[in-house]
């Protein structure tokens, strides 16, 4: 447990700081809403209303969901895999290429499905 201590410090400090922050900026800031601030922002594009059981959404949406949680799971792979990596020897630096390989088989097939292409 002495070794995780730090990390749960660290941890409890960031949580703690981030609900200090969202309740000091709601209790100190500005009250002034308006029309303009209540309306929901799309990137300067008016939104147009939506059917009771929501809208249907272009693939193009979850192949970027999925492209980056892809890559999010190879980076948190690849960093304990770099720091061990001599410790690892061949058979980790066999395993990072399947692995890798794979990623890569996810990329191909984002981009075969024009999940990259933002017209």
């Amino acid at each position: 447990m002495n070794a995780y201590a730090p990390i749960l410090v660290l941890g409890g400090l960031g949580a703690g700081f981030a609900i200090f922050s969202v309740a000091m900026a709601s209790l100190t800031g500005p009250k002034r809403y308006n029309r303009a601030k209540l309306d929901a922002y799309e990137c300067g594009i008016e939104p147009t209303p939506q059917p009771a059981g929501g809208g249907r959404f272009p693939i193009k949406y979850y192949l970027t969901a999925m492209l980056f949680i892809v890559f999010d799971i190879e980076i948190v792979f690849l960093y304990p895999w770099a720091v061990t990596f001599d410790a690892l020897g061949l058979f980790g630096l066999v395993e990072m290429l399947l692995f890798v390989l794979t990623v890569f088989v996810a990329y191909a097939y984002v981009w075969r499905r024009g999940g990259l292409e933002w017209d």
